[in-house]
């Protein structure tokens, strides 16, 4: 009764605040740029000019983002899109792939389809561009504005006060550990195992770009990949994937123990947070359940649209006409109506502390860097404004 009434309390201004952040977000940014490594959850059109089969710019993807498909996996905004209205930029930061005539100092989007930590997770499906080359784009584009600000020095100290958020890992599993045909890492690594190797190798690539500037980390932990609508499916008796949903929490485990160690480590210079919104313990089943019963969201293990084969929507299909009520909008990618109770709970977690560790966006944000910030920043006003 009581999840009932906070329903019809919230509903309401759930999608008040979703019709706002589409059309009225506007002011300065809480900080000046945003840069996002991960994969399809975060793609914003990097996949489309690649021989890949991972794509989604068409029809009915985009059926709800203003300008139609893009290259986004959902129906209309990804979580990282909300995240950026949230932050109060006035426009969704570019895909690395469209950044020609972008104004590269608000950010640039690095994110792809079937990408993972490891180089060969998801190329079964055909070309993505893996952490570490998205790693390798960001040192192009560090490079160009450094160009712009005249010096590294200065690119540095104005790249110390973006937001890097980093959310990649699932298709390592889905499109690697979990395809034996593919790929051999399940007959080499016990779930441990390979969770570690994972953590290493993301270690490795978080300090190479913290050696080009990142300061303000944001990491996202893995969903409950085996109650994907695919995962479901396979399974043939209507209940999710355990041994999909084991190796997650593994994962997320040592993600959260990574976070912790990077903050114990680095804490006079860099600041690291876990976003744990899907992790799959007894306390975030609550969770999970809370948001369910606020958002009118009862579909939990269909897709909204017909899918292929390889688990996107079959192009020019029309999908289910009451997708605000889904929490999958093909068989592995959530609708924009998921993606806005994740992105919300992301950056402001004052109402439930399981989301994020040890602060939501919102105080990340905040928090100050430890050199002259407030001249730095005064000194570079005119070059922000100045044309890319």
């Amino acid at each position: 009764m009581g999840f009932e009434t906070k329903a019809w309390l919230v509903l309401p201004l759930l999608f008040l605040l979703a019709n706002c952040l589409q059309k009225c977000v506007t002011g300065k940014s809480q900080v000046p740029c945003l840069f996002i490594f991960g994969d399809s959850l975060s793609d914003s059109g990097n996949n489309n000019d690649l021989p890949t089969t991972a794509k989604s710019n068409y029809n009915p993807y985009g059926i709800d983002f203003p300008t139609g498909p893009t290259g986004r996996f959902t129906n209309g905004r990804t979580t990282i899109d909300i995240i950026t209205q949230l932050l109060g930029f006035e426009d969704f930061i570019p895909p690395f792939a469209n950044t020609s005539g972008s104004d590269i100092l608000k950010g640039v989007n690095y994110a792809s389809g079937s990408a993972g930590i490891r180089n060969e997770s998801g190329t079964h499906l055909g070309v993505c561009i893996s952490l570490g080359s998205q790693l390798t784009n960001h040192k192009v584009i560090v490079s160009q504005i450094a160009t712009r600000f005249g010096n590294r020095e200065n690119a540095q100290q104005y790249l110390n006060r973006c937001l890097y958020y980093v959310s990649i890992g699932s298709n390592d599993y889905i499109n690697n550990y979990f395809l034996p045909q593919f790929y051999p890492t399940s007959s080499i690594y016990s779930p441990e195992q390979y969770a570690e190797a994972l953590i290493e190798e993301l270690s490795l690539n978080l300090l190479d770009l913290h050696d080009i500037g990142a300061r303000k980390y944001v990491l996202v932990g893995l969903g409950r990949l085996g109650c994907t609508p695919k995962a479901i499916y396979t399974t043939g008796n209507g209940s999710c994937a355990e041994e999909e949903n084991a190796a997650a929490v593994i994962f997320n485990a040592k993600l959260k123990s990574l976070v912790e160690l990077f903050n114990n480590k680095l804490s006079t210079i860099s600041k690291f947070i876990f976003i744990n919104s899907t992790s799959i313990d007894r306390e975030n089943s609550l969770v999970m359940a809370w948001m369910i019963s606020v958002s009118g969201i009862s579909v939990t293990d269909a897709a909204c649209c017909r899918t292929t084969l390889h688990g996107e929507c079959i192009p020019d299909e029309r999908p289910c006409y009451n997708r605000n009520e889904y929490v999958f909008w093909d068989d592995f990618h959530p609708t924009e109506a998921w993606n806005l109770h994740t992105a919300m709970k992301s950056y402001d977690t004052s109402s439930n502390q399981a989301f994020t560790h040890p602060l939501d966006i919102k105080n990340l944000v905040l928090e100050k860097d430890l050199k002259k910030e407030s001249e730095f920043i005064n000194g570079i006003t005119s070059q922000l404004s100045a044309p890319a």
